[in-house]
């Protein structure tokens, strides 16, 4: 049983590297995120606003909890506060598990959010300069969290093949 993990802010690609990781390494792909909405019959969004987020954080750790303790190879897919909560950051370095911090700077981080805000529901009723401040702030409080990943690997200015690429190089 070997777990990947991607863990990182919101919008720097881990459902896409996860699906990409996935495909190359012949490897089920999890999605955090998705594996929530199926198990409450909710979406993230609908969780947020009916449950509030500490319901929506004690849901994350538990089934987070549930996927890298069982025996299953995986490449997971994190939500971006994920390792923040819940002592979930504890789960990042254990035996056979490897996580992968996908670290984008907040200016190609607010690129990338101003086309999807609508689908995130921390974010969806900001302003750009709102944003900026709340995803730096948000970048800054999470670093210590993300940081605490067995590699760092930088997504600015890389197209996702060169990530998979670099990831692969890591895990080899």
């Amino acid at each position: 049983m070997k777990k990947v993990i991607l863990i990182g802010y919101m919008a720097v690609g881990k459902t896409t590297i996860a699906q990409l990781l996935s495909e190359k390494m012949k490897v089920k792909c999890i999605d955090l995120d998705n594996l929530i909405e199926e198990k409450t019959s909710l979406s993230i969004s609908e969780l947020f606003k009916l449950k509030g987020e500490i319901y929506f954080r004690k849901v994350e750790h538990e089934t987070f909890k549930e996927i890298i303790t069982n025996d299953e190879s995986l490449i997971i897919s994190t939500g971006g506060g994920t390792p923040c909560y819940a002592d979930n950051h504890l789960f990042l370095n254990g035996k056979n598990i490897t996580s992968i911090y996908l670290k984008g700077s907040v200016t190609v981080i607010l690129e990338r959010l101003k086309s999807e805000k609508m689908n995130r529901p921390l974010v969806a009723n900001q302003s750009e300069e709102e944003l900026e401040e709340f995803v730096a702030k948000h970048l800054f409080e999470r670093s210590y969290f993300y940081n605490q990943a067995t590699f760092k690997v930088d997504v600015d200015n890389k197209d996702t093949e060169a990530i998979v690429q670099e990831i692969l190089e890591l895990l080899d």
